[in-house]
C-alpha cells in the first residue's frame, strides 16, 4: 500500500508539476473564451438513471437508442487516440458510463480542444445519443462537450488503495475512489431515517437543544471550554442534551428525542471521538424497561434498513455476519460480576474489599469509590465475554447521579448499558425526578469534583428549578450514532464518521 500522503502513486513534486500544467490549461481556456468553471450546464439525465435503464439489457454491440441526453461526470479513465477518444464518466454514486468523442460527430476544432484541455479527474458535460460501443459498452456518442470543473490536482491511482491517513484526511478522495466509502454515507443516511421513522411510529417529537451551555451536564465527561465575546462569559460545548430534554418533559412534551452533536474533551481511539453524533430520547410515564424495549426496536429496525435482505442479520466489512434479531438478554451487573469473579459482590461490599480485588487483578481505578470499582471490575471480568447484544442492568448509585434508585434493590439504580460487538452502544435509565434527591446527588458530585474528578457534574440550579415544577416519571436513553453504525458495519469510528477530527 502506498504511503504518499497526497496521492497513492505521485510524489509531492510530481503533483506540483501536474498542478502547474493544469493551471496553464485553465489560463489558455480563459484566453480562448472557454469557461473552466461554468455556473450552469444543460443537464437532462444522470448517469445512474441511464445505467439503471439500459445496463441490465442485453443490447449487444452498435446499439443505438435514439435517446439524446446531456450528462455530467468526473473523468476516471481517459484514452485519446487519433480520431476517436474515450472517457469513463463517474457519477457521485460511483456509477459510470463511457463517453465517445469522435472527429465525425464533434468536428476537428472541438476534438482538438478536448485533447488539449481535458485531463483525468476533470468534471465534464457531454451531450449525445445513448449507444453501445463495438465492445458492447454502454456509451454516449458525444455531439457536444463542455468543461464542468477543471481539476487542478491529479487523481490518485485508481488501481491502488489509498492509505488510511489519506482516506481520513482527504475523505473527498476516498469518496471518489472507493465504493465502500460512498456506501458508508448512504448506510448512515438509511440508519438515521430508520431511527426517525421508529420514533415517529411511537409519537415522539424531534427537538433541538443548545450546543453552547453556561453549565455542562447530563454526563460524566470533561467538557470543551470556550468564551462568548457577546456575553463576556465562559461557555461549554455540550457533552449531552439530557438536562434540556428533561426540561422539555417538565413543559409537557411527553415523548422527545434529539439526534445531535456532542463534544467531550477526552481521548480518541477506535470507539471514541472528541466530537460525535448522539441520540437521546425521553418517554414520560416509561421506565428503564420500556425504554430498553424501544431501544431494541430502534436498533433492530435500523439493522433491517441497512441489511442486504431486510433482515436483522447484517454483514460486516470483513464478511462476518452479525445477528441483531431475537429477544436480547438482560443481565445484572452485580450478579454477572459475582459469577465471573467467583465471589459475591453486592452494593454492601466495601471499598477496601473491591480495591484489594482490583489490585490483585491489575485493574487501575482513578479516584476509586464503590461504584467506579464495581464498574471497572465488571469490565475486566465480564465485558469481553459478551457477544450477542446484551443489556447490563442495575448499576451502582455512585456512578449514576441522574438515575432513579432501584424500586426494590438498595444501593443500585435503574440503569442499563447495551453492549454490542464488545463495546457500549447505548445507556438507559428510569429517570430521577425527585428534585431534593437530585440536589443531594449534585452536591455529592461537586465533592467529587473538589477531590479532582474532572468528569464530575456541577450543581445546576436552573435544571433543579425545572425539576421543582414537577417532571413526570420517565424512561430515558442515549445511544452513539457513530457507534451504532460501527455495530451495523463492523468498521471503526474513523470510517463511520464522514470527516473525523485528526491531528
Amino acid at each position: 500500500m502506498a504511503e504518499t500522503p497526497e496521492n497513492a502513486t505521485l510524489s509531492a513534486a510530481e503533483v506540483s508539476e501536474q498542478k502547474q500544467v493544469r493551471l496553464d490549461k485553465r489560463e489558455r481556456m480563459l484566453t480562448e473564451g472557454l469557461a473552466p468553471y461554468p455556473l450552469a450546464l444543460p443537464i437532462t439525465a444522470n448517469i445512474a438513471d441511464l445505467v439503471a435503464k439500459y445496463g441490465d439489457q442485453d443490447l449487444g454491440i452498435d446499439f443505438a437508442s435514439g435517446e439524446v441526453v446531456g450528462v455530467a461526470g468526473r473523468i476516471v479513465h481517459l484514452r485519446n487516440t487519433g480520431k476517436l477518444c474515450f472517457a469513463a464518466l463517474q457519477a457521485g454514486d460511483g456509477s459510470r458510463i463511457q463517453a465517445m468523442i469522435s472527429l465525425a460527430k464533434v468536428g476537428e476544432e472541438s476534438l482538438a480542444k478536448w485533447k488539449e484541455f481535458v485531463d483525468l479527474g476533470d468534471q465534464v458535460f457531454v451531450k449525445g445519443e445513448v449507444i453501445t460501443s463495438r465492445r458492447g459498452e454502454l456509451s454516449i456518442m458525444v455531439e457536444e462537450w463542455r468543461m464542468a470543473s477543471k481539476a487542478l490536482r491529479p487523481l490518485p491511482n485508481l488501481h491502488s488503495d489509498l492509505n488510511e491517513e489519506t482516506r481520513v484526511r482527504q475523505r473527498y478522495l476516498d469518496l471518489i475512489t472507493r465504493d465502500a466509502a460512498r456506501q458508508m454515507v448512504r448506510t448512515r443516511a438509511k440508519m438515521n431515517a430508520s431511527l426517525r421513522a421508529t420514533f415517529a411510529a411511537h409519537d415522539f417529537i424531534e427537538v433541538e437543544t443548545p450546543m453552547l451551555q453556561v453549565m455542562h451536564g447530563g454526563a460524566a465527561a470533561r467538557p470543551f471550554v470556550t468564551h462568548s465575546n457577546a456575553f463576556d462569559t465562559e461557555l461549554y460545548l455540550r457533552i449531552a442534551p439530557e438536562l434540556y430534554l428533561k426540561r422539555a418533559l417538565v413543559g409537557g412534551l411527553d415523548r422527545v428525542f434529539e439526534i445531535n452533536r456532542n463534544f467531550r474533551n477526552e481521548g480518541a481511539d477506535s470507539t471514541h471521538s472528541p466530537e460525535f453524533a448522539m441520540l437521546e430520547a425521553y418517554q414520560a410515564y416509561g421506565d428503564y424497561s420500556t425504554i430498553a424495549d424501544l431501544t431494541q426496536e430502534l436498533v433492530q429496525n435500523a439493522a433491517a434498513a441497512v441489511s442486504p435482505d431486510g433482515s436483522h442479520r447484517v454483514v460486516w466489512a470483513d464478511g462476518t455476519e452479525y445477528d441483531f434479531g431475537g429477544e436480547w438478554q438482560r443481565i445484572s451487573m452485580y450478579e454477572s460480576l459475582s459469577e465471573a469473579a467467583g465471589r459475591e459482590i453486592t452494593p454492601e461490599t466495601s471499598v477496601d474489599e473491591l480495591k484489594a480485588l482490583a489490585d490483585a487483578e491489575g485493574v487501575e481505578v482513578h479516584l476509586p469509590n464503590h461504584g467506579k470499582l464495581v464498574e471497572e471490575l465488571w469490565e475486566h471480568f465480564v465485558k469481553d465475554g459478551l457477544d450477542r447484544p446484551t443489556f447490563v442492568i442495575d448499576f451502582p448509585v455512585e456512578t449514576s447521579p441522574l438515575t432513579a434508585a432501584h424500586r426494590s434493590k438498595p444501593g443500585v439504580v435503574e440503569k442499563w448499558d447495551l453492549y454490542v460487538r464488545g463495546f457500549e452502544l447505548a445507556t438507559g435509565y428510569s429517570e430521577l425526578i425527585d428534585p431534593v434527591d437530585q440536589r443531594e446527588r449534585f452536591v455529592e458530585q461537586a465533592k467529587e469534583a473538589a477531590r479532582g474528578d474532572a468528569e464530575a457534574m456541577r450543581l445546576d440550579e436552573d435544571f433543579l428549578a425545572a425539576l421543582e415544577h414537577g417532571m413526570p416519571p420517565a424512561g430515558g436513553m442515549g445511544m452513539g450514532i457513530d457507534r451504532l453504525l460501527m455495530g451495523l458495519t463492523g468498521l471503526g469510528i474513523r470510517e463511520t464518521v464522514l470527516f473525523p477530527l485528526v491531528k
